[in-house]
């Protein structure tokens, strides 16, 4: 496509300003990245002495890092729009999210719209697809206990052995409250087609704004962490008394992420905001856990519905521009999402001092035995 003369300084300066962001975004991986593994490195006699206290420390700055993230986009004008429940009523309370995956932005999304929710970013864990260990943020997910999990036939049965394995190690000794699960197991451009065969095969409805869902990590993910009564059933919370006290995973939060226009953001957009300031909207709906049936069939059943229901919500979002409103009211409510512009401040400057120490440090000690 020809640039004109008069588009030729604005493409310029987009050039520029994503050049200047990726540096910045470089230094300030280097130097947060490389002070939380330093921190958690000195810090391994308490884990040994008080894993609990460890693991809240480590939560407080992992949570800081994913701010860090969500700032970059935040800066660039990629805001959030709430809209649905209110899910703080519930962020002291063990919670998996099930997200409509479309793009790498969806991550960079969930990582703005939580950090207001209490200590949900410090205490929770992210399934992710392998290809994200591999990554920048590889590192910090590892130490902090996310899941990576392998897509594809060939590996299914395995991930998921793997999975419960590591809910069983390392959900409850680290004190982990909320999961992030995608359960279209991909994306939704790659995943499409496939799942409309499927559909059409299995007499099921067609989707467009997503896919349908695989069953077999939210099974695993219910199986070891919903509580259970002496009668076998679920304990779990109620959607009317959000103070309760049973233990174990208290609620579903089926979450549905919309972009305007169907064109979601991508890690790239976030990180060099080549692309004119975004809002995206985020739907929630809670589900208490009494209520979810745990059998394969009814499960798989449920998860569908869900689905089906989200492309409602998706496709009435790209008619109207908002989300419906729930059953009983008019009108839909929405809330904006804001991050603290001092709050940013102080969590990156204190990354970049953490930097600046740890480089001294260890400067101090090459000296030292050099």
């Amino acid at each position: 496509m020809a640039v004109t003369l008069e588009e030729a300084p604005w493409l310029g300066w987009i050039l520029v300003k994503a050049l200047m962001r990726f540096a910045f975004m470089v230094a300030n991986n280097l130097v947060a990245i490389s002070s939380y593994i330093c921190y958690v490195t000195v810090l391994q006699p308490l884990r040994l002495l008080d894993s609990k206290r460890f693991w809240y420390i480590e939560g407080i700055m992992y949570k800081w890092l994913l701010g860090m993230v969500a700032s970059w986009g935040w800066y660039a004008g990629y805001t959030v729009m709430e809209w649905g429940e209110d899910i703080k009523a519930i962020s002291k309370d063990e919670a998996v999210m099930l997200v409509n995956h479309q793009a790498t932005g969806d991550v960079c999304t969930l990582m703005m719209c939580l950090q207001d929710k209490g200590l949900v970013v410090a205490q929770m864990m992210w399934l992710m697809d392998h290809i994200f260990k591999y990554t920048n943020f590889g590192i910090v997910s590892l130490i902090h206990g996310d899941f990576f999990i392998r897509q594809g036939k060939s590996h299914r049965d395995q991930q998921l052995l793997l999975l419960k394995k590591h809910l069983e190690n390392n959900y409850r000794s680290r004190d982990r409250k909320w999961i992030v699960l995608f359960p279209e197991g991909g994306f939704l451009r790659k995943r499409r087609e496939t799942s409309q065969a499927f559909a059409k095969k299995n007499n099921l409805p067609f989707l467009t704004h997503v896919t349908l869902p695989r069953i077999g990590a939210t099974k695993i993910i219910l199986n070891a962490l919903v509580a259970r009564q002496e009668n076998g059933s679920p304990a779990g919370g109620d959607a009317k008394e959000l103070d309760s006290k049973s233990k174990g995973l208290q609620w579903i939060i089926d979450t549905t992420i919309a972009y305007p226009k169907a064109e979601p953001v991508d890690i790239q957009t976030w990180i060099l905001a080549y692309r004119k300031p975004v809002v995206t909207h985020v739907h929630y709906r809670i589900f208490p856990i009494k209520d979810i049936p745990l059998e394969t069939d009814n499960l798989a059943d449920w998860l569908y519905q869900r689905f089906i229901e989200k492309e409602d919500l998706l496709s009435h979002f790209y008619e109207t521009g908002a989300f419906p409103p729930p059953k009983g009211q008019e009108e839909a409510v929405s809330r904006e999402m804001t991050l603290s512009n001092t709050w940013i401040f102080l969590i990156q400057s204190f990354a970049f001092l953490s930097g600046y120490m740890w480089y001294n440090v260890f400067q101090y000690f090459y000296h030292c035995l050099f």
